[in-house]
Order: C-alpha cells, then structure tokens, then sequence
C-alpha cells in the first residue's frame, strides 16, 4: 500500500567560481649614451620553488600516482528511492540505470550501471553521473556525484498510483475482458505522449503525481469514453468511466424468433455511411456506441437490412428478418 503523503522537494545548485590573474604590466624606460651591460641575473627570491622530489612508493610509483590511482578507483554507492520524501524506502519493484553525464558524440549518454534491486549497491568510479529510477511508470532522473569514500543517493518520486475500471451507464458492470486503458499526459491532442497502452482494468499503475488523459475502450469498434483525471502524490485515486453503449448479437431469421440462418455476411455501419463492423457466422456480437446504424445481412445473392437504434444498457439480440429483404 502506497503512504499516503505529499513530497516536498529541494533541489540544490552548485556554482564554481574561477579567479583569473591580472596580466603583468611591462614597462619601457629610455637611456642616452649608456654603454653595454651585461645582462642581469635574476632575483633568487622570485623564482618559483623548485618540485619538491617525489617519493618512491613501494612498487615503484610516485607518491601522487599512487594518489591519483586511489582516487580514481571504483567507490561504493548506494541508491534508494521513496513514494514521498516522509515515506518509507521502496522495499521492491524499483529499476536503477546510471550514466556518464558527458554524451558521446552522438548527444547520448553512455550507460554505466544498472540494477533491479531496490536498494541498489554499486561501484564507481568518482565523477559526475545522471541517476535514473523507474518504479512502475513512475520515474526521476537527478544528479549524482561520487567522491571518494561511501557514497549515498535517495530519490523521491512523488509518485501516486491509479486503479481504472469502467461500467455502462446505470452501473452495468463491462466484462474484464471488453475492456482496455490507454493513459496520455494531459494537455492539447497533438501534443499529448502515451504513457501506457492496454491496460485491463483494475490494474494498479504507479505514475508521477499530476494530470493524465484517459482512454476506455469498450470492445473494439466506437464505444470509447475519455476522461483527465488527477493523480496525487502518496494517494491512491479509484476511477471509474462510464460507458454509453451496449453489447449487442445479431441473427438472420424467417420469422421473428425463429432458428438462425448460417453462413451469413454481416455489415454495420453507421449514420453517415461508414462501416464499423463486418463478421461472417450465424451469431456475430460486438460492443456498439449510442446511436443509429444499419444492418446489412448478405445470405448467397440477397440482402437484408434493418434500421436500428442502438441504446446504452445491457447486451440485446438483433433480429434481421429475411420478409424485409429489401436491394440484391
């Protein structure tokens, strides 16, 4: 279960300074009639100070590459991450991926490290890397710097989570089966990214505190109902979309109640001409939007059609009746 709690996030930059040395000034002095002198010897007390001599370390190597060896080595880092700044660490389901801060030529950055444990335990090298945490579809990526010596990282997600469900109106329940999620980032159509695509219902999805644009499909052909919901940081937020339309199963008959004709091509299309649906069979089904559509029931060379309309509410048979055959 999710703590239930709000992240308050501080972000720190740092800045380097540069201290750059005046240029020396040169100045020029003019002397008449002054005969050849020779050419001075400089002050000892301004000359630089001599290196001091490097000492040997054991195998052979100077002092300072002994240094740089020691601070150049691998150092331990740990990375964890939390829901909210005041919740617990995440004890699992976290994905770590580290990269060098520097791109390549190409502008990408090198992959270094990754782990699938929560509380990752690596070694780095010191330097500069970008630290990315995936939990679910919620994600962060920061800044990271390891120095010598132990190093630690925590990641606050400010994450929430979200359960989908959808029923058609009058809470008529929708089996699991009929129905799909997609989930976008908010904000105009054209510019909206997809998050996560063909989710069943009920599924519990984790994702960055904010507002996300919703898609329900009932079944696969016109019943779909869009929605912006928000999610909260901690929270777990239930929604339900509701649906108008209705399941419906169409028959070819002689009579009204009569046995199903077999081996029947079935048309449907709406209003304004455009098909939606084609199956072949004696008892085709699909999920059908509100409104008014026609049915085409093609049996060897004749037609049959009907004018129905279609409203929202439980699943419905329609019968076509061979005594309407009206076209060829």
């Amino acid at each position: 279960m999710l703590p239930v709690s709000r992240l308050i996030a501080c972000a720190i930059l740092g800045f380097a300074s540069v201290t750059l040395a005046p240029a020396p000034v040169a100045f020029a002095q003019e002397n008449a009639e002054i005969p050849p002198l020779p050419r001075p010897r400089p002050d000892p007390k301004s000359l630089p100070a001599a290196p001091a001599a490097q000492a040997p370390t054991s195998n052979g190597g100077t002092a300072a590459e002994a240094i740089a060896a020691a601070t150049s080595a691998p150092q331990s880092v740990t990375l964890s991450a939390r829901i909210t700044q005041e919740g617990p660490a995440i004890p699992d389901g976290v994905v770590w991926r580290v990269y060098n801060s520097v791109p390549d030529a190409q502008g990408n950055m090198t992959l270094v490290a990754k782990s699938e444990q929560s509380t990752a335990r690596l070694d780095l090298p010191p330097g500069e890397y970008v630290v990315h945490a995936a939990y679910g579809r919620a994600q962060l990526s920061e800044s990271l710097s390891v120095v010598p010596g132990a190093n630690e990282k925590v990641v606050d997600l400010e994450a929430g989570a979200l359960r989908l469900n959808s029923a058609v109106t009058g809470d008529i329940p929708i089996p699991p089966t009929q129905l799909r999620f997609d989930i976008f980032t908010a904000g105009e159509e054209s510019s909206r990214v997809m998050i996560a695509e063909n989710l069943p219902p009920n599924d519990i999805v984790t994702l960055n505190a904010g507002t996300y644009h919703i898609v329900s499909h009932f079944g696969t052909i016109n019943a779909v109902v869009r929605a912006d919901l928000r999610v909260t940081a901690g929270e777990l937020t239930d929604a339900t979309l509701y649906h108008h339309a209705s399941e419906v199963s169409f028959k070819l008959a002689s009579e009204e109640g009569g046995e199903a004709i077999a081996d029947v091509e079935w048309t449907v299309k709406t209003s304004d001409g455009t098909t939606v649906f084609t199956d072949r069979g004696a008892f085709p089904s699909t999920v059908l939007a509100e409104g008014e559509y026609l049915i085409l029931a093609k049996q060897g060379e004749k037609v049959y059609n009907r004018e129905v309309q279609v409203v929202s509410g439980g699943s419905r048979e329609i019968e076509v009746l061979t005594s309407v055959y009206q076209g060829g």
